[in-house]
């Protein structure tokens, strides 16, 4: 069963935030995202400067199975990409929690979000 990392709050489409100094938030995908996408190959991120919108598309991450979008959990402007996951986007699945963060973004607001027990109660994860 796929961990739920119980300080970080979740989205329908298996993004994480996690907050920081003031509104900055660090956006991931789940391991339980990661463990239904099986080895990660490629990430495309948003770029730095882009606006996103929360429960809009910003990026995709491609696996050895399929393709999926990457959804923007909170609406703001991207202050900064991981590089080492565009390098190594296998770090996304040995260290999703951790290396494997996305990006990060200064909120202005955030589209509905779950507590980690909530979404692992309809997703199958644990704490």
């Amino acid at each position: 069963m796929a961990k739920v990392a119980p300080e970080l709050q979740y989205s329908e489409e298996h993004e994480w935030i996690s907050r920081e100094a003031g509104n900055l938030v660090s956006v991931g995908i789940s391991a339980v995202a990661t463990e239904a996408l099986g080895d990660i190959v490629y990430v495309d991120l948003p770029e730095v400067g882009a606006t996103v919108t929360a429960g809009q598309t910003c990026g995709e991450v491609e696996s050895t199975k399929s393709v999926s979008d990457i959804y923007a959990p909170v609406t703001g402007e991207v202050t900064e990409t991981n590089p080492a996951v565009v390098d190594d986007p296998a770090l996304i699945n040995s260290d999703p929690y951790g290396a494997g963060w996305l990006f990060k973004v200064a909120a202005e607001s955030e589209g509905p979000l779950l507590s980690a027990q909530d979404y692992a109660s309809k997703n199958g994860g644990e704490l």
